[in-house]
């Protein structure tokens, strides 16, 4: 194992005590979200969280100083970005409404130099042709979307992209695009509706996965840019899902990310010219979580699976990849370290390391001298050494399902006998807990409170039978996991049982209503926030915007004429603990209909409730006055009920900075 010297800089941090508690340090933006380094090693570029947007900035290594610098307005984020040659950046972007909303791609294409010269709106709805009498029109103007299939590194001037219609389940077609003049050229149409592609070491095209409206998951493969495309898994005949993840340095193998009937996803590592298929990696309870490529390739190498704590596994435990991950993780000690981006020789990469206690550090390693230098921190106003640690916990539910989640404990705490707020999560389905810095438990800990999170069926990452097991169980079995978790944390001595509250967002706001219904005794109070109460409106949000929605809601939330029954606006009469809701009125996934619907319910019936509506906010709350003014009120509104701090109104962080 090579020995890894390790600069840290301004990264470790003294060990100070921690200071009075204060929500600034939790609403505080990111110094950054993502930072790749270029290709020649002359720059980073970074996307920097703004109040109600997300910019790019790009800066020269060698001093730091800005050399280029773009966003493009309110509600508009730069959801991701490549570095195209060793001077040009290609940039994808979303419009986004609300802290917590998944952003929604535009499909607009722009690119920029690294000086900042030649901006260009490539492709997407707002592309605008050229004035005058010139009929030659290099960029077409029409209002479509598209996505980075292929950044071709061996290309300096084309990437492959994915263009598709603003249609309900869009039919893309393939194509090549020029990053300066906006120019594309024809390769394939797509064998499926809603299709995502994967190329191999060549760029060229060779797996089309996507869905109709019946939601149903197919998987193509073709040999070649001339050969026709053959339907290898069908979601209804083969009762699983495939991913095609890449290919092999040599293009002889292909990996795919294959469901199982029961248990995890495994790694399979295909022969594309006898199509023979061999199991790589498979965890015991644990799905796949990330894919480690070759640095500065799309080859799979590996993968992270999100066992409890992170564990990596790769296909070659001998491979130099191997190696060097190991040395990382050696080095830094109980971090996990992660590759990001390298360069084009390989000598440089960017390494981010994180943990439950770290919000993050990227450090710039040179594989040449065997030297990680310190670059920056996420956020260097938190000190990992005060911070609460999380740590993964296992149980079984009432029907004999094993489940699996996190608790995270009051820093310098006993872990017995606390009080203790229970938070599901959003989602449900698609989502899950994962180890690693969260600010609301982190928050919540920092209070003097116990915070448990449960994967509760239906939750991603533990195969597809624990997925498909919390289809249409909105406030049936997926509740009763919870249900079950809390009681469970009770038992083992951890929280008392008489100081415990239940608090989520989203879908986990619809669990914190329904939870304190069905179990009036277990909690002492209930917070939601952006959350969904009155079931049978989401057939009106979501319902017509395309078949495959209508699709998902059938199957995975419930038929609208049974959904009343599980609606906790129909159960206000049955909650006897104070509710506290939280709400925007521009929130497009949980709109403000179901947070008023609740609060009325709750007022006929007497039940004591506070609210916080912003008109401005979505899904989530962006401004940072807004945010601390909802945490301000969240901490006082469960220290009622379970005595823990509530926020100062000072400046003080909740640590010491690094």
């Amino acid at each position: 194992m090579l020995g890894i010297m390790l600069s840290v800089g301004t990264a470790v941090a003294a060990d100070q005590p921690a200071a009075a508690l204060d929500v600034q340090a939790f609403v505080k933006k990111d110094q950054f979200r993502t930072i790749k380094i270029s290709p020649a090693g002359d720059y980073h570029a970074a996307t920097l969280p703004l109040e109600d947007r997300t910019a790019l900035v790009i800066r020269r290594r060698t001093d730091m100083a800005a050399t280029a610098s773009v966003e493009f307005g309110k509600h508009q984020h730069i959801v991701d970005f490549w570095w195209v040659n060793p001077e040009r950046v290609l940039i994808s972007m979303a419009y986004k409404i609300g802290d917590l909303e998944e952003p929604m791609p535009t499909g607009e294409l722009y690119a920029i130099d690294a000086d900042g010269g030649r901006v260009e709106n490539l492709i997407g709805q707002r592309v605008v042709g050229r004035s005058g009498d010139t009929r030659i029109q290099p960029k077409k103007v029409e209002a479509v979307a598209a996505f980075l299939i292929d950044d071709l590194p061996d290309d300096d001037k084309n990437v492959i992209i994915s263009v598709e219609a603003f249609n309900a389940d869009p039919l893309a077609r393939v194509e090549r695009l020029n990053v300066y003049t906006g120019h594309r050229s024809a390769i394939t149409l797509a064998p499926v509706r809603n299709a995502r592609f994967t190329t191999d070491s060549q760029g060229i095209v060779r797996f089309a996965r996507g869905f109709g409206a019946d939601g149903i998951n197919k998987l193509y493969y073709r040999k070649s840019d001339e050969a026709s495309w053959q339907l290898i898994n069908d979601e209804a005949r083969s009762d699983r899902i495939e991913l095609a993840l890449g290919f092999s340095a040599d293009d002889k193998v292909a990996y795919l990310q294959v469901e199982q009937a029961s248990g995890p996803d495994a790694i399979v590592a295909m022969d594309v010219a006898t199509g023979l298929r061999k199991e790589l990696l498979r965890d015991d309870d644990s799905d796949p979580a990330r894919v480690i490529y070759r640095p500065g390739s799309s080859v799979p190498i590996g993968a992270v699976f999100m066992d409890g704590k992170p564990r990596m596994a790769f296909f070659d435990d001998a491979s130099p990849e191997a190696r060097l991950y190991r040395s990382l993780a050696t080095a830094f000690g109980g971090d996990v370290p992660f590759i990001t981006s390298s360069t084009a020789d390989g000598n440089l990469s960017l390494v981010e390391t994180y943990g439950d206690r770290n919000p993050g550090d990227f450090f710039v390693f040179d594989g040449v001298a065997k030297k990680a230098d310190y670059l920056i921190s996420r956020r260097n106003w938190f000190n990992p050494a005060t911070m609460a640690g999380m740590r993964p916990i296992a149980l079984t539910a009432r029907d004999g399902l094993p489940l699996k989640g996190y608790l995270t404990l009051p820093p310098g705490s006993d872990g017995k006998n606390l009080p203790m707020v229970v938070m599901p999560h959003g989602g449900p389905y698609g989502v899950r807990d994962d180890w690693g810095f969260s600010d609301e438990p982190q928050l919540l800990a920092s209070a003097g409170y116990a915070v448990l999170q449960i994967n509760f069926r239906g939750s991603s990452g533990y195969g597809r039978a624990f997925t498909q097991a919390g289809a249409r169980e909105w406030g049936g079995k997926m509740q009763d996991d919870v249900t079950d978790a809390t009681r469970w944390a009770i038992q083992q001595g951890i929280a008392d049982a008489g100081r415990v509250c239940i608090y989520g967002a989203s879908y986990g706001g619809y669990s914190a209503l329904l939870g304190v219904a069905k179990e009036p005794d277990l909690y002492k109070c209930a917070a939601g926030y952006v959350g969904v109460y009155e079931l049978p409106l989401m057939y009106e949000e979501d319902a017509m915007r395309s078949g495959s929605n209508r699709t998902y809601l059938q199957r995975w939330v419930g038929a609208r004429e049974q959904l009343a029954e599980v609606s906790p606006t129909r159960m206000a009469d049955r909650i006897k603990v104070p509710v506290f809701l939280a709400a925007g009125g521009e929130d497009q996934r949980a709109p403000i209909a179901h947070s008023k619907l609740m609060e009325k319910a709750l007022r006929k019936a007497s039940v004591p409730v506070e609210t916080l509506y912003y008109d401005t906010e979505g899904h989530g709350f962006y401004v940072e006055e807004h945010q601390r003014e909802y945490y301000s009120r969240l901490l006082a509104f469960l220290s009622r009920s379970l005595g823990g701090r509530v926020a100062t109104t000072g400046g003080g962080d909740v640590a010491a900075a690094k």
